[in-house]
């Protein structure tokens, strides 16, 4: 069985489709080891980044619609939030930045802009999801970034027009 995952993995791999690693997530997360898990995300973040820096070089902006821009912005996202978690505020708010100008969905871009505020501020993730983030809004819109957000972010978005943090 795990073999048998390998080998779709390394198909998805082969063909640079992040959204076919992220379809095979929940087998990978029940049969993998914590290293071998590791390892997998590292690959689909490794994909993430050249697609990254391809939309840069060539000023290109990732269409929501489209599977594997879609699946760059999740694992762009996710890895923006690792370092978010990890105590990393100011690398998080790069990342969210630069995740919010890619792509012409002004509700992805409005949020990331609310993420970003709030990592400058230096809001730890906890506060943020707390005191800012809407998560049953967010999970009811299925959305896989937070998307929904309480009045503190008004007051967030205010500040950060101001240069307050």
């Amino acid at each position: 069985m795990i073999e048998a995952l390998k080998e779709k993995i390394l198909k998805a791999q082969e063909a640079g489709s992040i959204a076919g690693l992220f379809v095979l997530e929940q087998e990978a997360n029940e049969l993998f080891d914590e290293e071998t898990l590791l390892q997998y995300y590292a690959n689909i973040l490794e994909l993430a980044l050249e697609r990254l820096t391809d939309a840069l070089e060539s000023a290109r902006r990732l269409d929501m619609e489209d599977v594997e821009d879609f699946a760059t912005i999740r694992a762009l996202y996710e890895y923006a939030i690792e370092h978010y978690s990890a105590g990393k505020p100011i690398d998080a708010a790069a990342l969210f930045e630069i995740i919010g100008g890619l792509t012409e969905d002004e509700t992805l871009t409005a949020a990331m802009r609310i993420h970003m505020e709030a990592a400058k501020a230096g809001m730890s993730l906890d506060d943020f999801i707390n005191t800012v983030a809407d998560i049953e809004a967010t999970q009811n819109a299925g959305s896989f970034y937070v998307c929904a957000f309480k009045e503190a972010a008004r007051e967030l978005l205010a500040n950060g027009e101001k240069g307050v943090s």
